[in-house]
């Protein structure tokens, strides 16, 4: 049995396998523009961030301006790529179907993007109701905002709360607001996570046995 009494899921890289293929559209639009990056660079600086943050850097790297059009044209992209390619991360609908205690999604994506990758990999019907977007309340990870509300509506404490996540800045958010944090690591490529989360995991299928440890 759990000690804990909730469980809050990053969405990306986490319930969904969106980081290959968000990224790399960011990496084609950037090498459009004249960035000549890839897509370990993409997972570098970009990963984990809010769509804001990783505009600024391309505008950095590109010497160029990027408007509100960028944004729509990435979200029309990505959308379009998700809608081909996604997949939900391995294992990850056994270990929520088999959850004995409360669990709900916090994420730095839009509201209608978590809905459609939850929607597209079958993951949806176990979230109506419980899905927190940092768009809503326009504060990104890493400030902890995101990880307090889905706490507070979910009717417990930060420390009642486990948070799993696959970001540096999403574990600095988690644990900016007081929360355990268990990383996700199969795409820790820089090996960032086990220096500050709690614990860390590779897949899926080990985190129920984790859930039980002291």
């Amino acid at each position: 049995m759990s000690k804990y009494k909730c469980i809050i899921f990053d969405c990306d890289g986490v319930l969904v396998d969106s980081e290959p293929i968000g990224n790399q559209v960011l990496v084609d639009m950037a090498n459009e523009l004249g960035a000549s990056i890839d897509i370990e660079y993409a997972f570098k600086y970009f990963k984990g961030n809010s769509i804001y943050d990783c505009i600024k850097h391309i505008s950095s790297i590109t010497n160029r301006n990027l408007t509100d059009d960028f944004v729509s044209e990435y979200r029309k992209r990505s959308y379009e790529a998700f809608e081909k390619q996604i997949k939900p991360i391995e294992g990850i609908k056994s270990v929520i179907q088999n959850l004995d205690i409360p669990f709900c999604v916090a994420s730095s994506g839009p509201e209608k993007k978590i809905i459609l990758n939850l929607g597209l990999t079958g993951l949806l019907p176990y979230f109506g109701g419980k899905i927190f977007s940092c768009y809503t309340i326009q504060k990104w990870k890493p400030k902890p905002d995101i990880f307090l509300l889905a706490a507070k509506t979910m009717g417990f404490l930060p420390e009642e709360c486990l948070v799993i996540e696959d970001s540096l800045t999403g574990v600095e958010a988690a644990k900016k607001g007081g929360f355990k944090v268990f990383a996700y690591t199969a795409h820790d490529y820089n090996d960032e996570l086990s220096k500050i989360a709690d614990k860390t995991f590779v897949s899926m299928l080990n985190l129920p046995l984790l859930l039980t440890e002291n």
